[in-house]
């Protein structure tokens, strides 16, 4: 008899030991693959070259920088692309070239593994502005300070905010008026941001972000 209890009692101890286990072992075999940055090249040499250069460096000022930029921000973007809650035409039909999630995750990846090169404000009169704006928004219209989320170097934070130092300024223009007029939806944060800026204002901070490094 007291065999027999202990038989079962370690049976039931082998049971319990293999459920526990199996979160784990479902979490590790759920875990996504480490992106392939060879890939990641042959998409970016394929298909997004012609807009953002090989090393998606300082291409032509109406695209963005994407070398340095965080993955995980690239990974969202492209994603609301494919799916439509980010609007545009040219990016929906290149982002839907994009089979997968691993394809998605690889350029990415060989994006954000580029060392993002430094640019410079253009516009002596507007810096003083544009950094005051940055560094210390605009109290009176409930504008925050860009530093605040994108850091005072414009570095951003992984996995929530965009790196934004040496953005081409036209596009970062483009952006935050944009967000502004409602014309690009997938932040409502930045849309509340945007709401109490004037063009001049972002015109200003825009060229003051170009020269960040």
């Amino acid at each position: 008899m007291k065999a027999a209890v202990a038989l079962l009692s370690s049976l039931m101890s082998g049971l319990l030991a293999a459920t526990l286990a199996l979160p784990a072992a479902a979490t590790e075999a759920a875990a996504p693959a480490k992106p392939d940055l060879a890939k990641g090249e042959a998409t970016a040499s394929g298909v997004c070259v012609a807009c953002h250069s090989f090393d998606g460096s300082r291409g032509a000022p109406a695209n963005p920088i994407l070398a340095g930029q965080h993955p995980e921000y690239l990974v969202k973007q492209l994603t609301e692309f494919k799916s439509g809650k980010r609007a545009n035409p040219v990016m929906q039909g290149m982002a839907a070239t994009l089979a997968t999630d691993e394809d998605v995750r690889n350029v990415a990846a060989f994006y954000a593994a580029k060392s993002a090169k430094a640019g410079f404000a253009t516009n002596k009169a507007t810096v003083a502005q544009g950094e005051k704006i940055w560094r210390g928004g605009i109290a009176e219209r409930k504008v925050p300070a860009c530093s605040g989320c994108h850091g005072p170097s414009g570095a951003g934070m992984p996995s929530q905010y965009p790196r934004l130092a040496g953005q081409h300024a036209s596009y970062t223009e483009a952006q935050l008026l944009a967000f502004r007029d409602g014309t690009r939806k997938n932040n409502a944060q930045m849309a509340g941001v945007t709401a109490g800026m004037t063009e001049a204002d972002i015109k200003a901070v825009a060229d003051y972000v170009a020269g960040l490094h």
